[in-house]
């Protein structure tokens, strides 16, 4: 079953002061079954980080389609669907870890995680329980899970950043360099946790900087400086 189709996509950014228009990104093409996964790699400024932001609609797509299929609203268009219909997929299917951490001031870790699980319809308890689970696994020191994150490394901040993501189990996840500032061990742990999702049926797009990382993980690699496909 295909999951996302990414077809003659292409981003466009414009700066009203300079009167300039800049192609970040044109003439994308792949497709992803269930539970596959999909690398993106090339040099900085390729645009790699603009695909994964255009499927989650940060940025508005302006040139092809973006198609995936919506345990809820069947197959979607993500360049056309309404922004209330985008705020559920984001909620319930189509995950997105960044290097960077954007949260609600005053929520600490431990209820960060929580909040993500109860979006799910899960009870307090289950709640509780995961969120303690995925803290744990991703090593984030117990007496940090009742702090307030603003004041975490960078790294801390990073682990807490996937852990929020992957305890929903979305249909979909975006890896934006997600162990980007993680040391060894940290990102053996992310590597353990994206098998395990990946087994279980989540499709996965990911953009790595660390090549060894994605050796036996990724089943296709799209490689932005030749524009093309590869069967990893």
């Amino acid at each position: 079953m295909t999951m996302l189709e990414v077809h003659n996509f292409g981003k466009t950014f414009t700066n009203h002061q300079l009167q300039t228009t800049r192609q970040a990104v044109q003439n994308i093409q792949f497709r992803l079954e269930k539970g596959q996964f999909l690398g993106i790699v090339g040099k900085s400024g390729s645009g790699k980080s603009t695909i994964l932001k255009s499927i989650y609609r940060t940025y508005l797509p302006d040139q092809g389609h973006i198609y995936f299929d919506s345990d809820r609203f069947g197959k979607v268009d993500l360049t056309k669907i309404t922004e209330r219909q985008m705020i559920y997929l984001r909620k319930h299917e189509i995950g997105y870890v960044s290097q960077f951490l954007n949260v609600m001031p005053r929520t600490t870790s431990r209820e960060l995680v929580e909040n993500a699980i109860l979006e799910m319809g899960e009870s307090e308890s289950v709640a509780q329980s995961e969120a303690e689970k995925a803290l744990a696994h991703f090593e984030l020191d117990k007496k940090l899970w009742d702090m307030y994150p603003n004041t975490f490394s960078g790294g801390e901040k990073l682990r807490l950043n996937i852990a929020m993501a992957t305890v929903k189990k979305p249909r979909l996840l975006l890896l934006d360099e997600p162990t980007a500032s993680l040391d060894q061990q940290s990102k053996v742990k992310v590597k353990e946790v994206i098998e395990k999702l990946k087994n279980s049926g989540t499709t996965l797009v990911g953009i790595f900087h660390d090549i060894e990382f994605m050796e036996n993980l990724c089943d296709q690699v799209y490689d932005m400086n030749k524009r093309k496909l590869e069967v990893s």
